[in-house]
């Protein structure tokens, strides 16, 4: 039986945002979410991995074509929050609270049915 490998492509992207619960004060946000409440936004350098699995095709030797993995990583994801402010500019975030974790599912979500 074939071996399975992992094919990791790696990019970066800056974006502003601010954690904040609709709802709640600025005293209230700051207590829960603490500097990344910041009214006016701030800024962060993410590091985005995606990770596919697969066996390698007898062909080809690849698992998949590393330079379509990173074009389908920029036109779904990178394109929409590079020096963007994720709580306003990136439509898959849009209502959802930008914390790491959440960030990570919308970008999933993004990818999964593309790779």
């Amino acid at each position: 039986m074939a071996k399975k490998v992992y094919l990791t492509r790696r990019e970066t992207f800056a974006a502003a945002h601010r954690l904040f619960k609709a709802g709640l004060s600025d005293e209230e946000n700051f207590k829960m979410f603490g500097k990344c409440s910041n009214p006016n936004w701030h800024g962060h350098n993410y590091t985005l991995e995606v990770s596919v699995i697969g066996q390698v095709d007898t062909e080809t030797g690849l698992v998949m074509d590393i330079k379509k993995l990173k074009e389908i990583m920029h036109q779904f994801v990178i394109s929409k929050v590079d020096h963007k402010n994720l709580n306003i500019d990136t439509d898959f975030m849009k209502g959802i609270i930008p914390t790491s974790e959440n960030i990570t599912i919308a970008i999933w979500n993004q990818l999964a049915d593309k790779i």
